[in-house]
């Protein structure tokens, strides 16, 4: 018989000090398995106040934040709803599909988070971990994100991994857990990572680099010009039917700040997305289908940073009216430069 947590790690590790039963219950003096376990909990951590008993100010903000609300899935597409409509969403869509990507505590710090009922185990036997990204993060944002980052997409791997960097380099702890706000959506988040945190001074390191800022500054995003390479583009979205997707680089106007050329990511709700369970989308042309992107394969020198005309001259990668997604949303041709 094999055992997932090792006997050292039980000697070493203060979450074992009061035994398996203080966070997953059941009876240890049970004299066999089946009793001992007929009460077990085995995710303790679904329930943030099991972790709350020893780590009480990081349980108490995580409950608010987005990566255990999954407050984003729902704003950001529940305006294409109408009343009646969201109530079926609720209860169809978010609760039986978006929550599936709630994370709880272990999910970062004990196993791999579960992805459509699947998971790959512990990421360390039993053992406790601080981090390690290619477990957790890459396996919930490894649709687009990670693998733009890594350069498993396609292209060059970003300019931060390149160097050694990885997610939590930027992404606090702080604003993993939660800073005790309940937020509608990530772009709304206070402490979220911002390219000048740490370029700010870069962004005036030579005259041409300083002139080439102050030309652009808020009118253009710092991704626009420094994103190397094509990133996902998905289309085709059902419920339960999946989506295909290309690589490409577009530009237009960000839909969040009127009048700033950025990065656009094609998302794949379409007017037909949700019409399985009864949801019309009766507001559908009140969201556009592409919304303002920070893809994460960054680098200094591009194609747009060393000409001028790849922008002002042939207006490379911009998003033009015949290229929008054939019936969709009207909001788009606002994003059309």
């Amino acid at each position: 018989m094999g055992y997932v947590v090792d006997t050292e790690v039980i000697e070493t590790d203060p979450h074992f000090e009061y035994g398996c039963s203080f966070c997953h219950e059941g009876d240890a003096n049970a004299e066999t398995k089946d009793d001992a376990h007929a009460s077990m909990i085995k995710r303790p951590s679904d329930n943030p106040e099991t972790c709350g008993m020893c780590h009480e100010s990081i349980a108490a903000t995580y409950t608010l934040s987005l990566h255990y609300t999954s407050a984003g899935m729902k704003n950001g597409v529940s305006p294409r709803f109408s009343e009646e409509e969201k109530v079926i969403f609720d209860e169809a869509v978010f609760e039986q599909s978006c929550r599936s990507c709630h994370a709880s505590c272990g999910d970062c710090h004990v196993q791999s988070p579960i992805i459509s009922g699947v998971n790959s185990g512990f990421i360390a036997g039993h053992d406790f971990i601080r981090k390690d990204e290619s477990k957790t993060c890459a396996l919930c944002h490894g649709g687009r994100v990670y693998p733009e980052f890594t350069g498993d997409y396609g292209g060059r791997p970003d300019i931060h991994y390149r160097n050694g960097m990885t997610c939590l380099d930027c992404h606090s702890a702080d604003q993993m857990h939660g800073d005790g706000v309940e937020y509608d959506g990530r772009r709304d988040v206070e402490n979220k990572p911002s390219c000048i945190d740490c370029h700010e001074e870069t962004m005036n390191g030579t005259p041409e680099a300083e002139e080439s800022h102050a030309i652009h500054g808020e009118y253009v995003s710092c991704t626009a010009c420094h994103t190397a390479t094509g990133y996902r583009q998905c289309s085709s979205c059902h419920v339960g039917g999946g989506a295909t997707s290309n690589p490409a680089i577009v530009l237009g106007d960000n839909p969040r700040v009127p009048g700033q050329l950025t990065t656009l990511r094609l998302i794949p709700t379409m007017r037909t997305t949700f019409e399985k369970v009864g949801i019309k989308q009766e507001n559908f042309d009140t969201l556009p289908n592409y919304w303002d992107a920070v893809p994460h394969n960054i680098q200094k020198r591009t194609d747009r940073t060393r000409d001028c005309a790849t922008c002002h001259g042939e207006y490379l990668y911009f998003l033009e009216e015949e290229n929008l997604p054939k019936d969709g949303s009207l909001k788009n041709l606002e994003l059309v430069r």
